[in-house]
């Protein structure tokens, strides 16, 4: 037990807690790179047969509410990494977020790929990926939270 009443944090909490926000940490810089049109990030768009000009129209057809769900669900992550490595209990809440976002996200980026795009094989192991990973993440803030780690 630790000076605050409640069980001390595991070691994995710290690997869980760092591994997690470098990884939301990318999601959060591909969404502003995206946001703000940074030519010299989209150029890796042209591997997949796509132009920095394209790249930049198709994040600029997107839907407010697409938009939105997109900054919850990267944001919503990185607030859930923060909030682990803090042992708050609202890093649960965040994932659960982040989790809405990418899933309120899904239909619109499936429905509307990216012009040009013909093996779409890469955007769904990517977000298939992004999916169990923030699963995993609300299932471990939970059992985090039960245990009395995150208070």
């Amino acid at each position: 037990m630790g000076q605050t009443g409640r069980p001390s944090a595991p070691w994995h909490l710290w690997v869980v807690g760092i591994v997690s926000l470098l990884w939301n940490a990318f999601g959060c810089y591909d969404y502003l790179m995206t946001q703000t049109e940074n030519r010299e990030y989209l150029v890796m768009m042209e591997a997949y047969g796509v132009t920095v000009d394209e790249a930049i129209a198709y994040y600029n057809t997107f839907p407010a509410w697409a938009d939105f769900s997109w900054a919850l669900g990267v944001w919503g992550s990185l607030a859930g990494s923060l909030m682990l490595l803090l042992r708050s209990r609202f890093a649960f809440h965040a994932f659960v977020l982040s989790l809405i976002g990418l899933l309120a996200t899904m239909p619109y980026t499936f429905g509307n790929p990216l012009p040009g795009v013909t093996d779409s094989s890469t955007a769904i192991g990517m977000t298939a990926t992004i999916t169990v990973v923030i699963v995993l993440l609300v299932w471990y803030a939970k059992a985090m939270t039960r245990r009395g780690v995150l208070g």
